[in-house]
């Protein structure tokens, strides 16, 4: 017996009754439980992708109209009129660096942190780790953002931004952002089933996050002895990562490694809390 069939017949009882009891106290996630419903999970991601922008005219075109309205929008205001500087590259180019890591992030946070409670039908009639609802809203956002990947190459030759040896680190710089919005968005889904408040508070959360993120501004606008209160927030080393990836900057690793340990613990801290409250969401949701 192979260990696809041991892990077929351990969690859906093939051979066996498989009595589901609530976990007590605090726990991290069962990885070989979530590996045994990975097909469930490319199912419901799947289907997040197609609904995505299912009866709209425009359809998978949105991935780049929104990231791209934003980007004229600030290089206007911030770029022409507020004369922000942009640490020697074209503003347009600078910002939209930015927006592609901020943008994924922003709309992953807002999905998953409303996955289970659009999800209701499915929590509260069958079984199955929780944890793949908020996991699978988070990948539906990465076909919109390798999109919107492509328009900042093709803007970088317009604007006559070479592309560097750097571009090979931008894969590991999104994994380090899924990992951080599968954090963040984990532990809001989880308090959005208990406190219906953060429905309306996410949003608000996301837009003053932006601000204290170097997204329209680059890190060295800010005094130096001050910048590492900047890199507290985990998307700061990530968003300046990314515009080392794509515009050749030399990589903050200091920074890098502040962003990404606190990411590490948002992301320990989301998945112990939604593994604790998860016996409950079938009950309140």
């Amino acid at each position: 017996m192979n260990a696809r069939t041991d892990i077929s017949e351990e969690f859906f009882g093939h051979e066996h009754v498989t009595v589901i009891e609530p976990p007590k106290g605090w726990h991290m996630l069962n990885w070989r439980e979530l590996w045994a419903y990975r097909e469930l999970l490319w199912v419901l991601t799947a289907r997040d992708v197609k609904v995505r922008y299912k009866q709209t005219v425009l359809g998978a075109a949105w991935a780049i109209i929104r990231p791209f309205t934003t980007m004229v929008i600030f290089s206007v205001i911030f770029g022409q009129l507020a004369k922000m500087p942009s640490d020697g590259f074209p503003y347009p180019v600078f910002v939209y660096a930015g927006l592609l890591p901020w943008t994924f992030f922003a709309g992953a946070i807002g999905t998953s942190g409303q996955s289970l409670v659009g999800s209701a039908h499915l929590v509260s009639k069958v079984y199955f780790p929780r944890l793949i609802i908020p996991l699978s809203s988070v990948g539906a956002g990465l076909v919109d953002l390798l999109v919107s990947t492509g328009i900042l190459l093709l803007m970088m030759l317009w604007y006559g931004v070479g592309w560097s040896p750097n571009l090979l680190a931008a894969p590991l710089l999104l994994l380090a952002v899924v990992f951080t919005a599968l954090g963040v968005g984990t532990l809001l889904s989880a308090l959005t089933v208990a406190y219906r408040d953060f429905t309306h508070l996410t949003p608000f959360m996301v837009q003053i996050w932006m601000y204290a993120t170097p997204v329209i501004f680059p890190v060295s606008l800010v005094p130096e002895r001050w910048q590492w209160l900047l890199y507290l927030n985990p998307m700061t080393g990530l968003v300046e990562g990314f515009r080392s990836a794509f515009l050749g900057k030399p990589f903050d690793l200091t920074g890098l490694g502040i962003s990404f340990a606190i990411a590490v613990a948002l992301f320990a801290i989301g998945v112990a809390y939604f593994e604790k409250v998860e016996r409950r969401f079938a009950d309140i949701i």
